[in-house]
């Protein structure tokens, strides 16, 4: 993926904005309300609630825990029918569409890419797609860059029109702002450089400093 560079170098003046999205721990965190709460109040309005292991007891638990004026920031990777107790702002499919996801109306739906073919397949049928891994992971040691997604074709198919907005994962941090930028995307979903931080809300400001100077802004 050292291509990946030579495509993505800044463009000066761009006034392209791209959107930041928070990806959850997937263990308990104690520190993650609180967190999140600084988070929020620092302008994350988007922030996916993915804990794979986690019964649906304990993801209600999780919920009723958080401040109710914070739900409709979140969009939830697993036990989806608690879209019916909570008020979120979406669902989020891990890869093969889930049919529950279809029993709660016209709810915001996302879903994780890891391949061009499925990329393309679904510019139009989701409202978010997550596409992974873009680098190599901070959160999971090994974790490289997908060779399914290559630069030059995937800068290609973001330049198609679309319905979803198409966001970069997969060891982003404020040095990769730039490059997920000019491929097209319109956004960047950060998960490591946030909860292996040991201030994490200072290193959301640094992002959000980072993204400014490339002209990325906070966002849902």
């Amino acid at each position: 993926m050292a291509e990946l560079c030579v495509l993505c170098d800044p463009i000066p003046n761009s006034d392209h904005t791209v959107k930041l999205i928070v990806i959850s721990p997937e263990a308990e965190d104690s520190r993650e309300h609180a967190v999140l709460a600084q988070l929020f109040a620092a302008g994350l309005m988007s922030y996916h609630l993915r804990k794979p292991a986690w019964t649906r007891a304990q993801l209600a638990a999780w919920l009723l825990a958080l401040p109710a004026e914070f739900h409709p920031r979140l969009v939830l990777h697993t036990h989806h029918d608690l879209a019916t107790e909570f008020p979120l702002a979406g669902l989020h499919d891990r890869d093969e569409p889930n049919p529950k996801c279809h029993l709660i109306g016209d709810t915001f739906r996302s879903r994780a890419v890891h391949d061009l073919p499925t990329l393309r397949a679904s510019l139009d049928t989701y409202d978010r797609l997550l596409v992974s891994p873009l680098f190599p992971s901070l959160s999971k040691p090994g974790h490289a860059p997908d060779a399914r997604l290559a630069p030059t074709e995937l800068k290609s198919a973001l330049a198609l029109p679309r319905r979803a907005d198409v966001i970069a994962l997969g060891g982003i941090d404020a040095s990769r702002l730039p490059a997920c930028r000019n491929l097209g995307f319109d956004g960047v979903a950060i998960l490591g450089a946030i909860w292996q931080s040991t201030d994490p809300g200072r290193a959301f400001a640094d992002l959000q400093t980072a993204s400014t100077s490339s002209a990325i802004s906070a966002y849902k």
